[in-house]
């Protein structure tokens, strides 16, 4: 056995890439200096920033201009929302879906509060947005379209493409929050004909608290952070040099390894899915068979209960839950609620999901342990 426990959810965080520490290293042993500095001591960072956005805009396919740094996929979510909010005024009409991240939905349910009417599109029972939909509810006053790239519960990807066919000819622009997709399919702002995408470092084997805003030229955004004229004025503050290398790192490594890395994290999925299916009656995979991140797996376990399956696991695996027990009963998570996920099956499910360092060994005795806890559940 491990001496710890199997890791199977990456989909809530990665471990830092060794390449990634050894790039950040030198920015915290020795060069500490302020990039804004014109001696030498802020040259070094300076440079360090300016490589670092050129290494994510080469990950997106734009122009580094384009790229702002930001501390995570929240806030890129949150300056993206609000600038195109800002811009139209005192209102406007916003379309979503029905499976978002909080970052997204909690902007959008403020933004509500303040005279913008929000339509949130409902998804399939894959979990996937109708191109037909999003035609149909854009209106005059339709300011933007955000939706998800890949879902980090389920691992549907949409066709953010296709809803740009439709969205942009109208003149409404189109946020996607590609923190769960990078580094596992392909995220081209040219091909996906997005003008604004979210990044989140620590989805990427980068540091927690580092992420990235793509906001095509032209796109308006309104300062974010109010203060000097660090990243284009739009968000003032000493730049976190460290952290900046970090996800530079981390996205020329994902560009640079995308088809090795995906077809790993496919291999060792579909084997932990099999293995599964072979050892345990009654399961159910969540989520679109053919349109999904090649590292996740939504299995529910029919006539379980999620949090009674990660007790009876227990230490050997760490995975999470698609359903939380309350005093009230059993809490489905919006995603398999909007999906229409029947109750015998979401409350059940859990979240698997497998990441670069994933050996078979890991999977062998996830299966191992995922049996065990069904068996015992059942009996």
């Amino acid at each position: 056995m491990n001496a710890k426990p199997v890791y199977l959810d990456y989909n809530a965080t990665t471990p830092l890439d060794p390449e990634v520490i050894a790039a950040m290293r030198p920015y915290l042993e020795e060069h500490f200096g302020n990039p804004s500095s014109s001696h030498c001591y802020g040259a070094r960072p300076r440079r360090a920033v300016q490589e670092a956005r050129g290494q994510v805009a080469g990950l997106l396919n734009c122009a580094p201009d384009e790229v702002i740094f930001t501390s995570g996929g929240t806030e890129s979510n949150n300056h993206a929302l609000k600038s195109v909010a800002a811009g139209a005024g005192k209102g406007g009409h916003i379309i979503t879906s029905a499976i978002e991240h909080p970052a997204v939905t909690e902007v959008c349910g403020w933004l509500a509060r303040r005279g913008f009417e929000i339509t949130e599109l409902p998804v399939d029972e894959h979990g996937l947005v109708s191109v037909a939909d999003v035609g149909a509810a854009l209106r005059p006053e339709t300011v933007l379209v955000s939706i998800m790239h890949a879902n980090n519960e389920v691992g549907t990807a949409q066709p953010i493409a296709e809803f740009a066919a439709v969205a942009r000819p109208k003149g409404v622009l189109l946020h996607t929050d590609a923190a769960q997709s990078a580094g596992k399919i392909p995220v081209d702002v040219e091909a996906l004909g997005v003008d604004l995408l979210s990044l989140a470092g620590h989805k990427l084997y980068a540091p927690k608290g580092i992420g990235a805003l793509y906001a095509r030229r032209g796109v308006a955004l309104e300062k974010f952070m109010h203060g000097a004229g660090q990243e284009r004025g739009l968000r003032a503050g000493t730049e976190n040099v460290l952290e900046i290398v970090g996800l530079g790192k981390a996205c020329e490594i994902a560009r640079r390894d995308l088809v090795r890395h995906a077809a790993h994290m496919r291999d060792m999925r579909d084997a932990l899915e099999s293995g599964l299916r072979a050892r345990v009656a009654g399961m159910r995979v969540n989520g679109h068979l053919d349109r999904r991140l090649p590292n996740t797996l939504s299995a529910g376990f029919r006539g379980a209960d999620a949090q009674d399956l990660l007790h009876a696991i227990g230490d050997r695996v760490a995975a999470s839950a698609g359903a939380a027990c309350h005093s009230g009963g059993v809490e489905i998570s919006h995603v398999l609620r909007a999906m229409h996920v029947p109750l015998e099956w979401a409350r059940g499910t859990l979240r698997l999901s497998t990441g670069r360092m994933t050996t078979r060994n890991d999977i062998e005795q996830a299966i191992d342990a995922i049996a065990a806890a069904c068996s015992r559940i059942a009996g």
